[in-house]
């Protein structure tokens, strides 16, 4: 009887070091697998983050535009360019030449 207690313990113990070294496995697949994943998902990130960066940079830029033409329309060359432009305004002594219609 002693040896067959021996050959099933054997047998045993063969089958849950099989089991070990197959959830063992299974394991560093998963994590092989998961690992790849965020490695995309950083790279990606990266590309995103560049790209946000960029765009934040253009607004800034944008921002002193802004503030710099909000500086000049409170001047008062901007308040006569305007009356000029659009109202065909003038002082009393100055001569406004146009050019000359072509009908073709």
């Amino acid at each position: 009887m002693s040896k067959r207690v021996v050959r099933r313990k054997r047998k045993q113990s063969g089958f849950v070091l099989f089991l070990a070294m197959l959830i063992m496995f299974m394991v560093v697949a998963a994590c092989t697998v998961r690992s790849i994943g965020l490695y995309r998902k950083s790279k990606e990130l990266k590309v995103v983050k560049a790209n946000l960066e960029t765009q934040l940079q253009e607004a800034n830029i944008k921002s002193e535009q802004l503030k710099e033409k909000e500086l000049y329309m409170q001047t008062k060359d901007y308040i006569e360019d305007e009356a000029k432009n659009k109202l065909g305004l003038v002082y009393p002594d100055e001569i406004v030449i146009k050019p000359k219609d072509s009908d073709d």
